[in-house]
């Protein structure tokens, strides 16, 4: 056993020490951590467009549809040009002069492209009167009277128009009669007759 000199003598030595080592861990603890670098700001997400929804397909119109007889061929329409049979053109009600619509004949699935030109038809229960050819390309010439479905038709949809003319051909120029050249008051038992072709 170590006698209270020899333990005070030993403390003395080692306080030094001690307190240099408790200091020294001190310092190490209250060491300060380096500074991390501030975090940066978070990015806002960009909205991608939306495509807007397509608009829905027009639905058709149901029409009552007859045809012009041969009767109406060469006649004045609305638009002031003459009724032509084998053009494919259409009367309407409520369709707007001079627009192109696609009739569809739903008991054959037919189609045609026609121009609205003229207003009628003029008969109840009636909304819509076809010319000739249009009617033939529907398949409707013989019922007369049948029940379509209307489109607006795209806008440069093409529309084949037959060049048969509507109104009479001009008579033949063999069958009229020339005047004379000269001019003057025609004497009687003169040359200067009317002169007709020979036939």
């Amino acid at each position: 056993m170590l006698s209270s000199s020899t333990r005070s003598t030993c403390l003395r030595r080692f306080a030094p020490v001690l307190a240099i080592s408790v200091l020294v861990g001190f310092s190490g603890c209250s060491t300060t951590m380096p500074e991390l670098p501030p975090t940066p700001p978070p990015v806002p997400a960009v909205a991608m467009p939306i495509a807007p929804p397509p608009p829905p397909a027009p639905r058709p119109k149901v029409e009552v549809a007859s045809w012009y007889g041969p009767g109406f061929n060469g006649r004045m329409t609305s638009t002031g040009e003459r009724y032509n049979q084998n053009a494919l053109t259409a009367a309407s009600k409520t369709l707007p002069i001079g627009s192109r619509v696609v009739v569809k004949n739903p008991a054959n699935g037919k189609s045609v492209t026609v121009r609205i030109n003229d207003r009628g038809p003029h008969v109840r229960g009636r909304t819509m009167d076809l010319s000739k050819r249009a009617a033939e390309k529907l398949g409707i010439t013989k019922n007369g009277v049948a029940r379509v479905e209307v489109m607006p038709a795209a806008h440069k949809t093409p529309l084949v128009e037959v060049s048969t003319p509507a109104s009479r051909p001009p008579p033949n120029p063999q069958h009229h009669c020339s005047l004379p050249r000269r001019s003057g008051r025609l004497r009687a038992g003169s040359r200067d007759h009317l002169r007709l072709p020979v036939q």
